[in-house]
């Protein structure tokens, strides 16, 4: 069993210790005064705390529940960021599901790999498409370029998965303000971008929008401010969007995926090196001095560790999106991850701030 087993084992038996501790010690007084201070009968202590134990264990162990399913005959989505990784394979499953699929390739016109797989199958469903999700121009050919392949473009576009993103890392004071908004561009800028401008035919088809973000976007984490800004941009932007869209009957999703750096192709060891190398290069002497090189190189030896740790599996994440595109009722929110990153994402959202920086202070 591996080090990060033994870590997630430990946190799980140190977590059920906790949730029993606080079922059987603290609840009670609290569930006690508060019958006291409104009069109450003293037996709705025990009941209360039998009926939120149930709930908290239906909300981990109970499946999902079925929620109907729309049809896929003649829908069409379109996928950013289809050179490779989630996008590549999210866009032939999605096809081999029924879909009439656009994928969005950045590396179209340069003859990428990925677009160059995708367009050999040759198939009618699969229309392949430069974009790059940071320029006007591209955009707006490609909303012109779906319009034309519709069969029925006045019924408009089923769905968009908002997928094209990059990463990185780096404390804040060795983060350069350019790499701060590179991030942004993509992530975030490029994702409102082709949102707005799919829009209307998505509202026409009263269809959907998936938008993939991160655990790090209700979560942050040391040396991982520049990927934590975007990513909460895009779950403000989504929820606000979710509202307002619902009197049009979109659905507006979005995957919070865990560690699924492998999976992305965002970031490898090497790539990690390379960076880490060019990023102390160009920090600041005064802060080369004050940090140090050790604790830098410690750093860096941490995020190569993330990398390792991370999943190539990626099919939680496409069965959230399948799901997003075509349960009746689609969730506001999934999160594909295992148990310790779900853990720590709902510790740091939901706890109290100083008691969940004691739990993951670094």
């Amino acid at each position: 069993m591996s080090k990060t087993s033994y870590v997630q084992m430990a946190f799980m038996v140190l977590f059920s210790f906790l949730l029993t501790l606080g079922l059987g010690l603290w609840l009670p007084e609290v569930l006690s005064a508060f019958v006291q201070l409104f009069g109450l009968k003293e037996d709705m202590v025990t009941h209360s705390i039998v009926v939120m134990y149930l709930v908290f264990v239906l909300y981990l162990a109970m499946p999902s529940l079925p929620r109907g399913s729309v049809k896929i005959k003649d829908k069409a989505v379109l996928i950013t960021g289809c050179d490779k990784g989630i996008g590549f394979a999210l866009a032939k499953h999605l096809h081999s599901k029924g879909f009439t699929v656009f994928a969005c390739c950045l590396l179209k016109d340069k003859n990428g790999e990925g677009a160059q797989t995708l367009e050999k199958m040759k198939c009618e469903r699969m229309k392949v498409l430069q974009m790059n999700v940071c320029t006007d121009e591209e955009v707006r050919q490609a909303v012109d370029f779906v319009k034309s392949q519709l069969k029925e473009p006045e019924k408009g576009l089923w769905g968009v998965v908002n997928n094209a993103g990059i990463s990185t890392f780096g404390e804040v004071e060795f983060t350069s303000l350019a790499r701060y908004k590179d991030i942004a561009d993509v992530n975030l800028w490029g994702m409102i971008r082709v949102t707005k401008a799919f829009l209307p035919l998505i509202r026409r088809a009263r269809g959907r929008v998936v938008n993939i973000a991160s655990m790090f976007g209700r979560m942050s984490v040391a040396s991982h401010s520049a990927y934590c800004i975007s990513n909460y941009g895009v779950e403000a932007f989504s929820d606000c969007l979710r509202y307002e869209q619902r009197r049009w009957g979109v659905k507006v999703s979005i995957i919070e995926l865990g560690n699924y750096i492998a999976a992305t192709g965002f970031l490898t060891r090497d790539h990690v090196e390379n960076i880490a190398e060019k990023m102390w290069n160009e920090t600041a002497e005064i802060v080369q001095e004050d940090y140090g090189r050790s604790y830098f190189d410690r750093q860096t030896l941490i995020m190569k560790s993330f990398c390792s740790n991370s999943t190539k599996d990626m099919s939680l994440i496409i069965d959230a999106i399948i799901d997003a595109l075509t349960s009746r009722y689609p969730y506001s929110r999934y999160e594909p991850m295992n148990a310790y990153w779900w853990l720590r994402l709902h510790i740091s959202a939901h706890l109290p701030t100083p008691i969940a920086d004691w739990l993951y202070r670094h």
